[in-house]
């Protein structure tokens, strides 16, 4: 008998920001990812905070990030997943928490449904207590490296929707009585492939179609506000610097006192 369920988008759903940037900071500590690919892909988050992102810069980062994990062995991928799960922890809402719960009580089972890695998805959706994970996954070789090739569908667009279709034929849901919650226009897919859509501090695109179809929309990101926070603790730093840098310059010379004559 089919039962229904709750899916959740991750990045900017579940949590603020993106998962994707908290594995290239661990990524970066363990040297599988240099500096400037870091800077580039941070300049590419703030993008992603404030507009959204697209299908097609999405390529791009995809493209890079699998070229980068091609040859490494996949032990050593697996051992930084509880490093970028303790990263993405402290940027859980926890207002979707409470709709986690809510649908657990009502005897609903809660997935996560990320383009993440499956092994971060699944580690994640276990520590907070959900049901169970559908990640990216990605083919090991012969030789117990990562191919940069996928291994199944990317959890991505179109490809989330053939992920959770899988997923509920394997476990009996009904996605037509499920829920599903996403904040990006890029998964329109994902919120229509279930009876009772979900937007969360939306982009614009999808606030838009969100009025036109009536769909439940929930909002507690105040973007800007930090966005001004953030502005002000980093002039304020920079201003803190420059000033140190002047007065040191203007500190008179120290007094030598020689032999009283």
């Amino acid at each position: 008998m089919s039962r229904a369920a709750a899916f959740f988008d991750l990045d900017k759903t579940l949590m603020a920001g993106s998962s994707g940037m908290q594995f290239a900071r661990v990524a970066a500590r363990h040297k599988l990812v240099s500096r400037r690919q870091l800077a580039s892909w941070g300049f590419e988050h703030v993008r992603y905070r404030l507009r959204g992102t697209t299908d097609e810069r999405t390529r791009e980062v995809l493209k890079a990030a699998r070229e980068l994990i091609a040859g490494v062995p996949a032990r050593s991928f697996e051992r930084m997943n509880p490093e970028v799960m303790a990263a993405i922890l402290p940027r859980v809402y926890p207002q979707m928490l409470d709709e986690v719960y809510a649908h657990q009580d009502a005897g609903r089972p809660t997935f996560i449904v990320s383009a993440a890695g499956s092994g971060v998805v699944e580690q994640l959706a276990n520590v907070l207590g959900m049901d169970g994970g559908v990640g990216t996954a990605y083919e090991v070789g012969g030789d117990g490296t990562l191919t940069g090739r996928f291994d199944g569908p990317f959890v991505y667009g179109k490809g989330k929707v053939e992920a959770m279709r899988i997923f509920a034929a394997e476990h009996e849901i009904d996605l037509a009585a499920s829920y599903a919650y996403s904040d990006s226009i890029s998964d329109l897919p994902m919120l229509r492939a279930v009876g009772n859509p979900v937007v969360v501090n939306p982009d614009p695109p999808l606030a838009e179609i969100a009025r036109d179809e009536g769909w439940q929309t929930l909002r507690f990101e105040r973007l800007g506000r930090r966005l001004v926070a953030i502005a002000v603790t980093v002039l304020a730093t920079v201003a803190g610097f420059g000033g140190s840098r002047i007065a040191a310059r203007r500190k008179p010379p120290p007094r030598r006192f020689g032999p009283r004559r």
